[in-house]
C-alpha cells in the first residue's frame, strides 16, 4: 500500500472526460502532487487504459465508489487490483459484509501490493437536509461517525471523509484510520457544489492525511502554479 505522508499529501482530481487534458494535468502537475485522482468521469469515458497512462506519472488514486452486493463489489475490487491504483473507493452504507469482502478480495488479488480500501461516509455535497429525505435523521457529523466506526471495525483502511468531520474521527479512532479528504477549497475559492468545505491549512490542523483538490486547481489560469501554491501551504 501507498504509504502514509509524514505531513498531509496533496491529491489532484482529474474530473474531465478527456484523457489527454487527464494526461496533460498529470504530467504538469506531478512535481506539486502525491496523487491524482481518476474518477467516475473520466473512467467511464476513457476506461481502465486511461489508468495505466495516468499512473505512469503519479500513484493513482481510483475513485470508483463501489456499492453493490457483496459478491459483485469483490468482483469489481479484483478486477480494479489489475490496474494496480494505491486506493480504492467502496461507500461505507454498503455494510460490513461488503467492506470485509473488498479487504478480502483485495488481499487475494494483490497481496501486500494492494490498494488502500477507503469507505466512503457521507459526501461532500450532502447536508442535513438531504440526509433527512433519505431516511437519516441527525446530521452529517452524526450519520459520518456511525459509518466510520462500521467501515474500521469491516476491514477498511482508511475513510473519505468532509474536512468538519476530520477532528470528530481522529477523536474517536485516533491516528490509524487514513483520512482522505475532499471539500477542500483555498481561501478565497468558490465552494461549487460542496457544503462542508474547509482550507487546505484547516483540514490539515484537523488531522487529514490526504487533500484532495480539484477545480481550485484544474479550472485556475495556472494549474501548476496554483497546485505549487497548495502543496507549499502544506509544507510550511
Amino acid at each position: 500500500m501507498l504509504a502514509r505522508p509524514n505531513r498531509a499529501g496533496l491529491i489532484a482530481a482529474l474530473d474531465t472526460h478527456d484523457p489527454a487534458t487527464a494526461e496533460r494535468w498529470a504530467t504538469a502537475l506531478a512535481p506539486h502532487v502525491g496523487v491524482v485522482k481518476i474518477g467516475l468521469e473520466l473512467f467511464v469515458a476513457c476506461g481502465p487504459a486511461t489508468v495505466a497512462r495516468i499512473a505512469r506519472h503519479r500513484p493513482v488514486f481510483l475513485d470508483l465508489k463501489f456499492h453493490d452486493i457483496p459478491n459483485t463489489v469483490a468482483g469489481a475490487v479484483r478486477s480494479a487490483c489489475a490496474l494496480r491504483p494505491a486506493m480504492l473507493t467502496i461507500h461505507a452504507a454498503g455494510g460490513p459484509a461488503m467492506i470485509a469482502t473488498a479487504r478480502a478480495a483485495a488481499e487475494d488479488a494483490a497481496g501486500p501490493d494492494r490498494p488502500a480500501i477507503l469507505a466512503v461516509t457521507v459526501l461532500t455535497s450532502t447536508d442535513a437536509a438531504t440526509l433527512a429525505e433519505t431516511g437519516v435523521a441527525g446530521g452529517p457529523a452524526q450519520q459520518v461517525l456511525r459509518l466510520a466506526r462500521l467501515a474500521l471495525d469491516a476491514g477498511a483502511d482508511g475513510l473519505v471523509c468532509a474536512p468538519p468531520e476530520v477532528p470528530l474521527i481522529r477523536a474517536a479512532h485516533g491516528a490509524q484510520p487514513l483520512l482522505v479528504v475532499p471539500g477542500v477549497r483555498p481561501a478565497g475559492s468558490a465552494r461549487g457544489d460542496q457544503s462542508r468545505v474547509a482550507t487546505p491549512e484547516e483540514a490539515v490542523a484537523a488531522g487529514a492525511d490526504w487533500l484532495v483538490i480539484g477545480r481550485p486547481i484544474t479550472a485556475a489560469t495556472d494549474p501548476v502554479a496554483a497546485a505549487a501554491a497548495i502543496a507549499a501551504t502544506l509544507a510550511a
